[in-house]
């Protein structure tokens, strides 16, 4: 079978473009190879800074012939439909169709197609320069004397040449002839640009890439990654140093080079009283390098940085490692002067005296005058959410409400963690907020460290408070506003310098977090606290002004606001109220009046949002839809909220889906499920009928001793399920519920519920609704497959 080679070389292409580029080549290559009738057995693509290539195995050599009949209109329809026919089967006249006739409909047209196959060199050269015309770079250019013309070519670099063969192993591949603006295609590529550049001819794709090779290219993008990576580890161990590995930072320099040769530098050792953060960023920004640091140290550097260069420097690369450590030095002087200043004293005290009085802060440290300035300056938030310092206030006042609530919910279970401090629930925490806090199940216990100072009771509300108003004070330091990344990570840092307490320059950091769904959830109750109020805050206010998710667009991160709330929540077991953290928020702001419609609104995102976590976590989405169906309508008597959904309890919601997963994965409850929507089929079946069904269950009415088991079990499994529920043990619920499938089976087996007799048959579908009532205090069974 035939192999086709492709390459396309241009000038460097961006970094972070290439994967996805060669990845977009292949589908758009092999896509079309199918749609033209051809097959293939695999096809791989490969990427440098100057090339994209394609390696596909086991081409077809010609595509199949094509005989097919297109069904054409009755021989006595009107002229118009008659040229819609021609046009559809590609027919110069009605004359080349066939008449077919129908004894029913009569005569009709057909059309007969037959269409010989086309070799694939034929195919591929037609596909190629549409799928380069069309190819769906991010950023595009147009380039020399043909850039002028309309309908020019267009590449992300300069396209300079196009190397396309086709062939079997056993036989000479031929070049596929095909010109796109200029640029006809060939057997030719080159090499590394100083190294090798010099015309190279190749067959087929394992003389290709070797000859690459010998030519000073590593086509393979993994492969030029690990002799980095494996390279900067023995450079640095050599140097009695460890590497600080990063991902992100070797797909990019991989991109980089075509020929990767790994190098040391170094700096002063009087940059390293730099943060670690700030060094590591600088270089890496600025430089593209790793940093180092003592081989057995934790978040020390050391003054040596690692280099990846692409080309084999005759003094062994020492010119390209001291010109990079002279940008260094440039770079890290900046830093250093940032951090300075960042310490120092502003010149504007002497108009922070009236913000200062407002947020309580103590304009002798650096970074409560960085608050001070930031409410002062009116800095923008939203134009329609107000300032910034308008919105630390509402954080701050929230976070002071949530945070004795969140210290109790998380506080550890009876020999959990001993040492932790004992939860605080105060007098002046709104009621509506607080949940029932029988926490049996569900997620493992959280880790979570609260400092070399626990907190006494009284301190939680005024260190949450504190830490809510100093949380986006470094949004004005310099080193923020050099490295927007390190906001949080720089509050840290200053809160410490400062004489903070350890939660609340913890909580400066970690209040942003979880930042995506592989990122760490906070577990300390000051920063829970706040993370939790700046979410919600969020939230709600985009919600009070109607700027919420479109589709794929979601410009101010609002999922990824309400999924950090829900991993919030439910991997810390924190009990709260959602629609009533909803209405307090939308209440400090002195929004609108907040009203159902706003609450429901904003509820219905979050569990949206918790089905794609649940759904991550491996949970079937019908047993999700089944638990909200049913906490939608669920009444709650032991609760005092008759009628009020509990769909706002995140932690019961999951809670709720698990117990249900578990009993369905039992025999027991399969067949429970089976009976279940069997009963509830023939109900809504009845109800469509308008069928006389009984308010109550009237066991003089019963015929059957089954009907009698029934309505006994029924009974016994609603009270043991309800008071199970009560209990927040869901998994008792559901053995109770479990009592029900002998009975259900019974009953079924036994009576017919469309008894002649009417009075009979409503009782019997009474019964049914009963059957449904009790499972519908878990699960809207009606709602799962199976």
């Amino acid at each position: 079978m035939p192999d086709l080679l492709l390459e396309l070389r241009s000038e460097e292409i961006p970094a972070r473009m290439q994967r996805k580029a060669a990845g977009d080549l292949k589908k758009m290559m092999t896509d079309g190879l199918v749609e033209a009738g051809l097959t293939y057995e695999a096809a791989r693509e490969y990427w440098t800074p100057r090339r994209l290539a394609l390696d596909v195995r086991g081409v077809t050599a010609r595509s199949k012939d094509i005989s097919e009949e297109i069904k054409g209109p009755s021989t006595k329809a009107p002229e118009q439909a008659v040229q819609g026919f021609l046009r559809k089967a590609g027919l110069s006249s009605i004359a080349e169709a066939h008449v077919h006739a129908d004894p029913k409909k009569g005569d009709f047209y057909v059309a007969h197609i037959s269409k010989p196959g086309r070799p694939a060199e034929e195919i591929i050269a037609e596909l190629v320069p549409g799928i380069i015309r069309d190819f769906p770079w991010p950023k595009s250019m147009r380039w020399g004397p043909a850039s002028a013309k309309p309908g020019s070519l267009r590449w992300v670099r300069p396209l300079q040449s196009i190397l396309c063969t086709f062939g079997p192993e056993t036989e000479e591949p031929v070049v596929v002839d095909f010109e796109i603006d200029g640029i006809r295609s060939g057997n030719i590529t080159y090499g590394h640009r100083f190294h090798a550049p010099g015309a190279i001819s190749v067959r087929r794709f394992d003389d290709y890439a070797a000859k690459l090779e010998v030519a000073k290219v590593v086509l393979d993008a993994d492969r030029r990654k690990q002799v980095i990576l494996s390279d900067a580890r023995n450079l640095a161990f050599a140097s009695g140093l460890d590497l600080v590995e990063d991902e992100g930072l070797l797909e990019e320099v991989s991109g980089l080079v075509e020929w990767p040769v790994v190098l040391m530098g170094e700096f002063e050792q009087d940059f390293l009283a730099i943060p670690a953060e700030v060094i590591r960023l600088t270089i890496r920004a600025n430089q593209k390098c790793f940093v180092t640091r003592p081989q057995g140290t934790g978040e020390e550097l050391s003054s040596n940085f690692i280099l990846t260069a692409n080309i084999e420097a005759s003094d062994g690369g020492k010119e390209i490692a001291h010109g990079n450590g002279k940008v260094v030095r440039a770079r890290l002087s900046d830093a250093l002067y940032f951090w300075k200043t960042d310490q120092g004293d502003l010149p504007d005290l002497d108009q922070l005296q009236a913000s200062a009085e407002k947020f309580g802060l103590d304009l002798k440290k650096p970074l409560d005058q960085r608050m001070a300035r930031l409410d002062h300056l009116g800095v923008t938030f939203h134009a329609k959410l107000g300032s910034q310092g308008e919105r630390v206030e509402r954080i701050a006042r929230l976070a002071e409400e949530l945070a004795p609530i969140v210290a109790s919910a998380i506080s550890p279970l009876e020999g959990e963690m001993a040492g932790r401090p004992e939860g605080v629930v105060s007098r002046e925490t709104p009621a509506s907020f607080v949940r029932d806090r029988a926490l049996r199940q569900y997620v493992p216990t959280p880790s979570v460290v609260f400092g070399d100072i626990s907190p006494s009771r009284g301190e939680i509300p005024a260190l949450a408070r504190r830490a809510a108003v100093l949380a986006k004070a470094d949004l004005t330091t310099e080193v923020v506003g050099e490295f927007p990344e390190l906001q949080g990570a720089m509050g840290r840092k200053y809160a410490l310098l400062q004489g903070e307490h350890t939660l609340v320059a913890a909580a400066i950091e970690e209040h942003y977090k979880p930042q995506g769904p592989s990122d760490r959830v906070p577990t300390d109750p000051v920063s829970v606290a706040i993370a939790l109020a700046d979410k919600l805050d969020t939230l709600v206010g985009f919600w009070a002004i109607d700027e919420k998710p479109t589709g794929s667009k979601d410009p101010y991160a609002l999922r990824r606001a309400a999924l950090g709330v829900i991993r919030i929540l439910v991997e810390n077991r924190v009990r709260l109220a959602l629609t009533s953290l909803f209405d307090r928020a939308y209440q400090m702001a002195n929004y609108l009046a907040s009203g159902p419609a706003f609450s429901a609104d904003l509820l219905a995102f979050f569990h949206d949002r918790l089905k794609v976590y649940l759904r991550d976590q491996g949970a079937r989405h019908d047993l999700i839809d089944a638990v909200l169906a049913a906490g939608s309508r669920l009444i709650s008597p032991s609760r005092g909220e008759i009628g009020q959904s509990q769909n706002d309890d995140l932690l019961q919601i999951v809670r709720r889906v698990l117990a249900l997963g578990s009993f369905l994965d039992t025999e027991d409850g399969r067949n429970l499920l089976a009976g279940t929507k069997r009963a509830a089929n023939i109900l809504a079946a009845e109800e469509k009928k308008k069928t006389t069904i009984a308010e109550n269950v009237e066991p003089a009415l019963f015929r059957e001793d089954t009907e009698k088991s029934l309505f006994a079990a029924v009974n016994q499994a609603e009270k043991e399920a309800g008071q199970a529920i009560h209990n927040e043990d869901f998994s008792a619920a559901m053995l109770a519920l479990s009592a029900l499938r002998e009975p259900v089976d019974s009953f079924f087996e036994r009576v017919l519920v469309n008894d002649e007799d009417q009075a009979v048959r409503a009782n019997r579908l009474a019964l049914l609704a009963r059957i449904r009532a009790a499972t519908d205090q878990v699960a809207d069974f009606s709602k799962i497959a199976g």
